[in-house]
C-alpha cells in the first residue's frame, strides 16, 4: 500500500484526485503502478486502477491477471470494479472506503451481482487513515 499511496501523492501534485494503484504479480513483483491521470490525459477512464490493469496486462502479455493482486488507495468505482472482475484478479486490497462512489462494499456492489463472472478476495481499510487524509487535504485545498 505504501507504493499506491506514493502514486496517490504524485497524482495530487499534478492536480489529480489522489488515488494510486499498483499491480503485483504472483511472485510479488511490481507489474505496474500509476496514479489517476483523468485531467492530464483528458480521459474519464484514466483512473489509477484502469491504468495499472492496462499496463500490467500489456507487460505480462495476458488479459487474465488471475495470479495478480491490485492495491489501491480508494474503494474502486463501478467501472474499475467491473474491470477487476474481467481481469480475474486474485485479490483486491484497498485503503479507504468510498460511500459515495465506491462499488465494492457500497453502491452497486459489483462483485455481489449474479452477472459478475469473477469475485476476487477483497480486503479494505488497509492504511485507511493515510488515504483519507490525502483525499481530505486535496479537496480542502480545492475549496
Amino acid at each position: 500500500m505504501v507504493l499506491a499511496l506514493a502514486e496517490a501523492e504524485a497524482a495530487a501534485t499534478r492536480g489529480e484526485v489522489p488515488v494510486g494503484a499498483v499491480l503485483v504479480d504472483s511472485a510479488g513483483n511490481l507489474a505496474a503502478a500509476s496514479g489517476n491521470r483523468v485531467e492530464l490525459d483528458h480521459d474519464p477512464t484514466a483512473h489509477a486502477e484502469m491504468l495499472v490493469l492496462r499496463a500490467g496486462a500489456a507487460r505480462l502479455g495476458t488479459a487474465r491477471l488471475a495470479e495478480c493482486d491490485l492495491w489501491v488507495t480508494l474503494e474502486p468505482c463501478a467501472m474499475c470494479a467491473a474491470a477487476v472482475a474481467l481481469a480475474r484478479l486474485r485479490r483486491l486490497y484497498f485503503a479507504a472506503w468510498d460511500a459515495k462512489g465506491g462499488a465494492v462494499d457500497h453502491g452497486p456492489r459489483i462483485f455481489d451481482q449474479p452477472t459478475t463472472h469473477h469475485r476476487p478476495e477483497v480486503y479494505g481499510g488497509i492504511d485507511e487513515r493515510r488515504a483519507v487524509a490525502l483525499l481530505r487535504a486535496f479537496f480542502r485545498d480545492k475549496r
